[in-house]
């Protein structure tokens, strides 16, 4: 049994991976290996016979649903590449077994350098993470025939590189647009806290749905506070804590790690990065910026940091 490769072969070269070799790369699948669980399946590394290291999607067959967000996966990542995007090497499919071959990202997600007290990012490394993510969205949004939404933006879909470059992973609840589609009504699969109000509530999502996440994934970023904390309930949510507290002061909500020399540079770049993430995230979509706009901010807000500093 063999690999189905899922991307045209002029955009990578061919990767041929028999399922023995996959079962020997992770150890039999191994829990020494595992790095990762999801709704519909577990993340396992392993190292080709080449040396390469891979992270194996195996998805659980008795969830209901895998079988289609494996589907949906290898759908949106068949036609797509894109610098800031998780790169599909290997897909295998048979009556009992669906699994995804992708490139393996040694330094873990963005979740886990944001509430790991081992590590820190400090400013400038939050904002270029931001750029990259922003760039992949721009790039689903706008740079394909009809856009593709991610629907499930969040820290833990967002991987990192050995040189701490982004890129947007797990597109298994992800919708492609039809020509001259604006919106579309589906089941609400997305996480709790940073689904857009008209998705969580009414099932409703358009790009519009994707920007109001990557705004909420931009607060959390700055301020290290998530937004299903208890402190947020009923009328106090992330968007309106940070909103009301920035008009007094930056510093009241900006992630304490942050709090360091050159304070008075930081404030005006924290404050448009804030500023921004208000823009993503009003409660109607109509109101919202899109991406190109979003990349574009952010661009400016990392030259005019970086000139200051």
């Amino acid at each position: 049994m063999y690999f189905q490769h899922v991307e045209p072969p002029s955009l990578l070269e061919w990767t041929r991976v028999s399922y023995y070799e996959l079962v020997r790369a992770t150890e039999s699948f191994d829990e020494s290996n595992l790095i990762g669980n999801g709704a519909y399946g577990s993340v396992f590394k392993g190292k080709l016979t080449d040396g390469v290291n891979v992270a194996v999607k195996v998805f659980n067959l008795l969830s209901e649903g895998a079988v289609k967000s494996f589907n949906v996966e290898c759908e949106v990542l068949r036609n797509i590449r894109h610098r800031n995007l998780v790169r599909i090497v290997s897909s295998c499919t048979n009556m009992d077994f669906r699994c995804l071959v992708m490139e393996y990202m040694p330094n873990g997600s963005l979740e886990q350098w944001l509430y790991s007290h081992n590590n820190h990012l400090s400013l400038i490394q939050r904002l270029q993470i931001l750029i990259d993510v922003a760039s992949a969205l721009e790039y689903l949004h706008h740079g394909q025939p009809t856009p593709i939404i991610h629907c499930d933006l969040k820290p833990s879909n967002v991987l990192l590189d050995e040189d701490m470059q982004a890129r947007v992973c797990d597109f298994g609840i992800s919708k492609i647009f039809g020509e001259e589609e604006f919106r579309l009504r589906t089941a609400t699969l997305g996480t709790i806290g940073y689904m857009a109000p008209e998705y969580g509530m009414e099932g409703i999502v358009s790009p519009g749905s994707d920007v109001y996440s990557f705004g909420i994934l931009l607060l959390e970023t700055f301020t290290r506070k998530k937004p299903t904390e208890e402190v947020f309930s009923g009328e106090v949510s992330l968007r309106s804590w940070v909103f009301e507290a920035t008009q007094r002061s930056v510093f009241e909500v900006v992630d304490k790690d942050l709090i360091t020399e050159h304070l008075y540079t930081k404030q005006e770049s924290l404050a448009s990065i804030f500023n921004l993430a208000m823009d993503c995230t009003f409660e109607s979509s109509s109101l919202r910026i899109n991406m190109k706009e979003t990349v574009t901010r952010l661009c400016k807000i990392q030259k005019n940091f970086l000139r200051n500093n």
